[in-house]
């Protein structure tokens, strides 16, 4: 793999990485995905909450997973998923090409919250995914999952989360496993949406369902 500068983040650039562990030969990769909004072609701010938010998983996920592993944050170019766009979704595709350029063919995991969870299931048709950890994700009735097949996709949401709705997440799921995807449905019991409440707990199941999702299969 070349040297980490070469794939840190670049204001503006599409599936710009903000990297947080970089081994000098990866073995695997975990791309986290923060939430945004449904419409806004504006950026990111620049002290953006949910980024934010998504470091303490970023975090768990190394220490985790050992140094072996590259794991960077993914960045957006517009604040919104904005329809057929799919910006967030067509970011996270740029980075996976990003990062097989510089790592080769490894198994990739992302981890996604809210609408970095429909982008993380969305941008899984890439062959390098391996699985995706979606966290409180927005999952609209009819978003496709036949690409998801061979795939673990665990689901975790808060049923009394306000925001996005966990009886969607889990007709995803049931969708996914008939499409053949590993599809997991697995109820938190408190963190509502920003998933505040039962904090460390969130960050634990999320870093050992990332490790399973690396476990080779058949």
């Amino acid at each position: 793999m070349k040297a980490a500068a070469a794939l840190t983040v670049r204001r503006g650039a599409a599936g710009s990485l903000v990297v947080r562990s970089a081994p000098p030969v990866p073995v695997a990769a975990v791309l986290v995905l923060h939430g945004g909004r449904s419409e806004g072609l504006g950026p990111p701010p620049v002290v953006n909450l949910p980024a934010l938010r998504m470091r303490p998983f970023a975090a768990a996920v190394t220490r985790a997973l050992g140094r072996d592993v590259f794991v960077a944050e993914v960045r957006y170019r517009h604040r919104g998923w904005n329809g057929g766009r799919r910006d967030p979704a067509r970011d996270v595709e740029t980075a996976l090409v990003r990062l097989r350029e510089e790592a080769g063919q490894i198994p990739v995991v992302l981890v996604g919250h809210s609408m970095g969870g429909r982008a993380a299931l969305s941008a899984a048709r890439d062959p390098m995914v391996r699985g995706v950890v979606a966290l409180a994700p927005w999952c609209p009735p009819g978003e496709p999952v036949d690409h998801l097949a061979g795939r673990a996709v665990y689901v975790l949401h808060d049923e009394a989360d306000r925001i996005t709705s966990a009886r969607e997440s889990w007709a995803l799921v049931r969708r996914a496993r008939t499409a053949g995807a590993e599809a997991v449905a697995i109820p938190m019991p408190t963190g509502g949406h920003a998933m505040l409440r039962g904090a460390a707990h969130w960050h634990r199941r999320t870093a050992e369902l990332t490790a399973a999702a690396l476990l080779p299969r058949d």
